[in-house]
């Protein structure tokens, strides 16, 4: 087991960095990209960019300049948390969500700058096209034939706990920094998961507390820092987050802006596995050991391995959900799925 000292949280190794002159080479560099890395001053051209570093005032004004009159929801923390979005005592959430206007949220974030007891102020994963006019067409990474949702997330200081995303993310430190200290996928035993259904915005996060982590009841933790990084991002810096990476997010400023775009290598229509395995704690992990063992051998040669030898003994044409996928295909199972669950 690694030496448990809290102290090596702030002195991590950092996440490489990688050199992009275009569009065309951060492309190619994505397409071979197993790991993260950082690219220093790729969105320091932005509008956004430019406003947030003259101020937080004028980054705002920016902002309520192009936004759309309608109700944004927010996260309000409690005070005295130290901007941790996370559980409370009886594992409920410690923060508030809520709708306000705009122009409402960003007077409360100018109110309390610069107070220590300030309560946390989030708008996670807003749509930057359905909430605001004209800002993504002037603030976007050119990420070519890639099908992106991008989001804007909007707030005072915070902590994100270590949670992990099925797409693949490239995210943009617009104004202020941000802080991302990030896992291998493997990783997850280590980095003691809480609940999967119960959680602060839909992914199982780490229980470990970064700022003081307890390791004596999470001593596995230990483990997992021999394998963090740490990517230190200021205004128009980005950082690649491959596809299930586990990352702890700190926006470190008083007002904190990130642009992220999120895509998967695979199809919309595959459907989320994140499902399958929630269905299967329902139907399989509470069944004998034997059965158990006859499910896994039975997921390891229709899903896992799915060689030839699966289906070359059917004749074509009627292997079913057998066949390769495909949009059509996905849909009748997601149909039968919907009639079976519902009985």
């Amino acid at each position: 087991m690694a030496d448990a000292d809290p102290g090596r949280l702030t002195a991590l190794p950092p996440v490489p960095e990688v050199t992009v002159a275009d569009a065309a080479e951060l492309d190619r560099v994505l397409c071979a990209a197993d790991r993260p890395f950082v690219v220093r001053g790729l969105a320091t051209d932005w509008p956004l960019v430019q406003a947030g570093r003259r101020s937080a005032e004028a980054a705002r004004a920016y902002l309520l300049d192009r936004h759309r009159d309608r109700p944004f929801t927010v996260s309000v923390g409690v005070p005295g948390s130290g901007g941790r979005l996370f559980y409370d005592d009886a594992m409920a959430m410690n923060f508030r969500m809520m709708e306000a206007r705009l122009p409402e949220i960003f007077a409360r974030i100018a109110e309390f700058a610069g107070r220590p007891d300030a309560p946390s102020i989030y708008l996670a994963s807003i749509d930057m096209h359905q909430f605001f006019d004209g800002l993504h067409e002037a603030n976007h990474i050119d990420l070519g034939e890639r099908e992106l949702l991008a989001s804007i997330w909007i707030g005072t200081r915070t902590r994100i706990a270590a949670h992990n995303d099925v797409p693949h993310n490239l995210a943009v430190c617009a104004v202020g920094r941000r802080r991302f200290t990030l896992f291998p996928r493997e990783q997850f035993c280590n980095l003691y998961l809480g609940p999967v259904d119960n959680t602060p915005a839909g992914r199982a996060v780490s229980m470990v507390d970064f700022h003081a982590p307890d390791f004596e009841r999470h001593p596995r933790f230990a483990d997992a820092l021999e394998t963090a990084q740490v990517a230190d991002l200021a205004a128009g810096d980005a950082v690649f987050i491959p596809a299930l990476w586990w990352h702890h997010v700190e926006g470190t400023e008083d007002f904190n802006v990130l642009v992220n775009y999120w895509w998967r290598d695979a199809p919309r229509w595959l459907g989320q596995p994140q499902e399958a395995l929630n269905h299967a704690m329902m139907t399989i992990r509470d069944l004998p050991a034997d059965q158990k063992a006859h499910w896994r051998a039975m997921f390891d040669h229709y899903v896992f391995a799915n060689d030839d030898s699966v289906v070359a003994h059917i004749p074509k044409g009627g292997r079913g959900i057998l066949d390769p996928m495909t949009p059509d295909l996905a849909g009748r199972i997601r149909a039968f799925l919907l009639r079976a669950l519902s009985r």
